[in-house]
């Protein structure tokens, strides 16, 4: 099987967080704009190369428009993309900008004229307000248009971050949901049993309450929190079993477990209701010998669960088996949830046992 998780996968991820990170973050917003006023004027500088006026002059067109550029963008961005764009009015929004881009073309044309042109070095013909306006839309549009596409960008990178989100607490209530299904089931199966129990052998009956005090403050106090320790998780299943052996003379189990002695978190009562129906199938009402093996490896990437149960050899019980219960649907759907595809479920029956394998990246 192969691995689901690769270093090149998570640098990528880190890589294009921090990309994102740095387009939308509030900390880098200085860096952006230092970026943009820089891109704008080398773009400027590059665009207008021959010298149109004489001295320090040139430099002064320059700075002109460069401010017209500056102005438009910034006014673009936080007052007219917000205020029309993202509401859906793009035709108020295009009409605003037309009369804008005129009006100011309209002050700096007037600019222009007054202070520049006594200091023009070549001689150039009469130029109309319209053809100057034109003019000054087509060359000053390219930047706006930019502008209006980064803004756009950031509002789709936080439209989609909100809607992660979203799905992430809707997720989260669900495997509360799921999880909150689950403890009770498994609770009503183990007082059914010492119901049974009690009618049959008290001083057993009795010893089996003692030990649900342990289960209940494992539910209430170590299954809390989002995940759990893989030590844990097994110590309640190994005392789960042990209360079963309490109750059935004929049961037997081993739990056999190689993980390289690492410390593994998974998501708590992940194998419980696999454990729970093996039990539960694993009785033999003829008074046979019945048994529970759980082998669990673990190496760098992922963990192998394996469930083996002895099953009755009556016809009756096999579809109860093939069906699975409520604590089942749960379980699967909470696997779905937790990894997606990246997890893979079997289970085999045959004459004699019931198998359960489950493969989880860790």
């Amino acid at each position: 099987m192969k691995d689901y998780f690769s270093v090149d996968d998570g640098s990528k991820a880190f890589q294009n967080k921090k990309l994102i990170s740095f387009l939308i973050d509030k900390h880098y917003a200085y860096v952006r704009h230092a970026i943009m006023l820089l891109s704008l004027l080398l773009i400027l500088f590059n665009a207008k190369a021959s010298n149109d006026y004489s001295g320090s002059y040139e430099q002064y067109s320059l700075l002109v428009y460069y401010s017209v550029i500056v102005f438009l963008v910034y006014i673009n961005i936080y007052l007219l993309v917000p205020m029309f764009f993202f509401k859906g009015m793009y035709i108020a929004y295009l009409t605003v900008l037309m009369v804008l881009l005129a009006l100011v073309l309209s002050i700096m044309f007037s600019v222009i004229e007054k202070y520049f042109e006594p200091y023009r070095i070549l001689e150039r013909h009469p130029i109309s307000l319209t053809r100057v306006i034109i003019s000054g839309v087509v060359f000053f549009v390219p930047f706006i248009m930019v502008s209006t596409t980064i803004k756009l960008v950031q509002r789709w990178i936080k439209d989609n971050e909100r809607i992660s989100e979203m799905k992430n607490i809707t997720l989260r209530m669900e495997l509360n949901g799921l999880k909150n299904q689950i403890n009770p089931h498994f609770l009503f199966n183990m007082l059914n049993n010492v119901n049974t129990l009690v009618k049959v052998n008290p001083q057993k009956a009795s010893l089996v309450i003692l030990k649900l005090s342990d289960f209940l403050r494992y539910q209430l106090y170590d299954n809390d929190e989002e995940y759990t320790n893989l030590a844990a998780e097994l110590d309640f299943l190994s005392n789960f079993l042990n209360l079963e052996k309490i109750r059935r003379d004929d049961f037997a189990f081993d739990i056999n477990v190689s993980h390289g002695n690492k410390t593994i978190l998974l998501p708590p009562n992940l194998f419980t209701t696999f454990v729970e129906n093996a039990v539960k199938h694993s009785a033999d009402d003829t008074g046979g010998h019945s048994y529970v093996h759980l082998r669990i490896v673990a190496d760098e990437s992922r963990l192998h669960f394996r469930c083996i149960n002895s099953i009755v050899g009556h016809e009756r019980f096999r579809p109860a088996l093939a069906r699975g219960g409520m604590g089942l649907a749960n379980i699967k759907r909470r696997l779905e949830l937790l990894y997606a595809n990246n997890y893979h479920l079997t289970s085999e029956t045959s004459a004699k046992e019931h198998v359960v394998n489950l493969i989880i990246p860790i």
